[in-house]
């Protein structure tokens, strides 16, 4: 079969209703629970806003419009190279200067959601990764894999979704061997569920935060706040997560949408 061919048949088997496209975001607006840095910073990401510039009235007869104040790692998003330090050097780790034919790929999703519900700092192990490749099969080279954990169901109490304490936040994420075990396989990038890519207590790990500082190490992408990944099979799906092509971006709020073959 050709590419043509596998073209026009996705085409047809999205109009008939085969394939299935999932919506993987949460509702951004001024509800959306926002990632706090610690006091110690001067500086944190606002909340979402948005204001009316008309909507069929005096402002504007004929049309409604609205304009935000946003972080570009507000709600569902994605993290480019250039967010973290150590991908700070990659000349296309910005928004308007990666390569797109690598946001769009196959996912495979890990079922942890069992594991996090008795334990919200769970972490998965390269160990853990390799267990599901014997029972799903391996991951591929520039595929995305992303972690279910179904926080996405706290995502309406802002307090419960991020689940901070005295200690910090609490919520599951990678360790720094999964991260490296992951990225040996040639992945194009990890995405959770959770406020962040890394787990609540990744500060503490050596390196801290290993899902930005390793993935971005090696220009591989982050995703965050994903949703609805109980309606994605393990395996066979595709993943396609655009970034808004913002000058010089670190990252951005997305509408990540999922291919899914029903039955």
């Amino acid at each position: 079969m050709s590419a043509s061919d596998v073209v026009t048949n996705l085409g047809a088997m999205l109009a008939s209703g085969g394939v299935e496209v999932v919506d993987c975001s949460g509702v951004l607006g001024p509800e959306t629970p926002i990632l706090q840095l610690p006091p110690d910073f001067a500086k944190n990401t606002p909340k979402v806003e948005i204001h009316k510039i008309s909507e069929y009235d005096n402002d504007g007869p004929f049309f409604a419009w609205n304009w935000m104040v946003l972080g570009e790692h507000s709600g569902t998003h994605f993290d480019a190279p250039h967010h973290w330090i150590t991908g700070k050097d990659y000349e296309d780790g910005y928004t308007d200067k990666l390569d797109v034919q690598r946001l769009v790929a196959p996912v495979n999703v890990i079922d942890c959601s069992e594991q996090t519900q008795e334990d919200p700092d769970f972490l998965l192990t390269a160990k853990g990764v390799k267990e599901w490749e014997d029972a799903h099969g391996e991951i591929g080279k520039g595929e995305w894999v992303v972690m279910r954990t179904d926080w996405d169901q706290r995502v309406d109490d802002e307090d419960k979704f991020l689940n901070a304490d005295e200690t910090g936040p609490h919520s599951p994420g990678p360790t720094p061997d999964c991260i490296e075990y992951l990225l040996s396989k040639g992945i194009v990038g990890w995405g959770t569920q959770c406020i962040g890519t890394d787990a609540g207590q990744a500060g503490g790990m050596e390196p801290p935060y290993p899902a930005h500082n390793l993935l971005h190490r090696d220009n591989c992408f982050g995703l965050a706040s994903l949703a609805n990944l109980d309606k994605l099979p393990a395996k066979g799906a595709i993943l396609i997560a655009a970034p808004l092509k913002i000058k010089h971006g670190t990252g951005s709020p997305i509408r990540a949408l999922a291919l899914v073959p029903k039955g």
